[in-house]
C-alpha cells in the first residue's frame, strides 16, 4: 500500500468512531461523542490540510473529500451551538463514510490541478461554494431524520435509529434555520461567481448547466421559505423539496467532477 492510500485509508476509519457513538443506547452529547466526533473532524480536515497546500486539485476524490472535511466540521460547529443537530450523527456521518470511501477507490482517478496564484474571488468563491454545499448537505440530512420519524409516526412503530434522531418538531426547527443560513450563502456564493467570472473573462454571466442548477437550488430554497414562513408549509413537503434541492447542488457540484473526470476521462 502506499502512504497516500493509507493516509486517506486512515481518514475514512476516523469518521467510524463517532457512527458508533451516535448509536449508542441511550444516545448522550458527553465526552465520548465529542471525542470521537474531533477524530472524524481531525481525520478528512488533516487529508485537505496536507494534499491540497499550494494547489487545489479539482478532481473527484479531490471533490469529494473537501465536501467530507467541510460539511463534518460545520456539523461540529452546529452540534455544539445547537441542542438539536448532535442526534443527526448517525445520518450525517454514514453519509460521509459512504462519500469517503468513494474518494478513496477513485483517489488515484485522473484530475488536474488548479495551479498559479488563484484571485481573491476565486477563493472567496470556492470557500463560499463550500460551506453552502455543506450546510445543504445537514439540511438534507435533517430532512430525511424528518421524514423517517414521520414514518415511524404514522406506522406508530419506531426504529432503533428513530430512537436515537431528532424528534420532528426538532428536526423541522434545525431545518429552517439551515435553509435561511443556506440560502444567504448560496446568495454569496452567486455573487462571488459572478465577480469571478466578471474579473477573469469580463463577462457578466455564462449561462451553463452549473449555473443553472445552482439557481434552480436557489430559487427552490427560497421559494420553500417563502411557503414556510407566509403559510406554514412543513412536514414532508418541505422535505422532499430540500432533498431535490441537494440533488440539484450535488449535480452541479460533485456531479460534474464525475461527468468530467470519469464519464469523459
Amino acid at each position: 500500500m502506499t502512504q497516500s492510500f493509507l493516509f486517506s485509508l486512515s481518514a475514512v476509519v476516523a469518521l467510524i468512531p463517532a457512527i458508533c457513538a451516535g448509536l449508542r443506547r441511550p444516545p448522550a452529547r458527553d465526552l465520548m461523542f465529542w471525542a470521537t466526533l474531533a477524530v472524524a473532524v481531525a481525520g478528512p480536515l488533516a487529508w485537505t490540510t496536507v494534499q491540497m497546500p499550494e494547489v487545489w486539485r479539482t478532481g473527484l476524490s479531490a471533490a469529494l473529500w473537501v465536501t467530507v472535511s467541510a460539511t463534518v466540521a460545520l456539523f461540529a460547529l452546529l452540534a455544539a451551538v445547537t441542542r438539536q443537530a448532535w442526534k443527526l450523527t448517525p445520518l450525517i456521518l454514514s453519509y460521509l463514510l459512504l462519500l469517503a470511501i468513494l474518494a478513496l477507490l477513485w483517489q488515484h482517478g485522473p484530475e488536474r490541478a488548479l495551479r498559479g496564484a488563484a484571485s481573491p474571488w476565486v477563493v472567496i468563491h470556492i470557500a463560499v461554494s463550500v460551506i453552502t454545499y455543506g450546510l445543504v448537505t445537514i439540511a438534507a440530512a435533517a430532512a430525511l431524520a424528518a421524514s423517517l420519524q414521520e414514518n415511524a409516526l404514522k406506522r406508530k412503530q419506531p426504529t432503533a435509529l428513530t430512537e436515537r434522531l431528532p424528534s420532528i418538531a426538532d428536526c423541522e426547527y434545525l431545518l429552517v434555520r439551515l435553509l435561511i443560513a443556506s440560502e444567504a450563502v448560496l446568495a454569496l456564493g452567486l455573487a462571488s461567481g459572478l465577480a469571478t467570472l466578471y474579473a477573469e473573462q469580463g463577462a457578466v454571466i455564462m449561462i451553463d448547466h452549473k449555473i443553472v442548477l445552482t439557481i434552480t437550488a436557489f430559487v427552490v430554497i427560497g421559494g420553500l421559505l417563502i411557503a414556510h414562513f407566509s403559510s406554514g408549509t412543513r412536514g414532508r413537503v418541505v422535505s422532499r423539496w430540500v432533498l431535490v434541492a441537494y440533488l440539484l447542488m450535488t449535480l452541479g457540484y460533485p456531479g460534474v467532477k464525475f461527468v468530467t473526470d470519469v464519464l469523459m476521462a
